[in-house]
């Protein structure tokens, strides 16, 4: 298991975690153009969202905490 990253265009991180298969696995973390994290959150070993989902606001503080089952 290594580290995926998706890219913008410009080449600069959109996101970035573990994948499986082609699946979305644990920690992932997602980020504007500008480089600030604007959502952070885990992924089951089927792909789906669980737990804790943070969204950030553009100065990356927390905005808003999302509990998915």
């Amino acid at each position: 298991m290594s580290e995926h990253i998706i890219r913008y265009k410009d080449g600069s991180i959109q996101g970035k975690g573990q994948v499986v298969d082609g699946v979305m696995i644990g920690k992932w973390e997602w980020f504007r153009k500008n480089g600030s994290k604007m959502r952070s959150g885990q992924f089951d070993d089927a792909g789906k969202p669980i737990g804790e989902w943070i969204t950030y606001d553009q100065k990356g503080e927390v905005y808003k905490v999302t509990n998915k089952k």
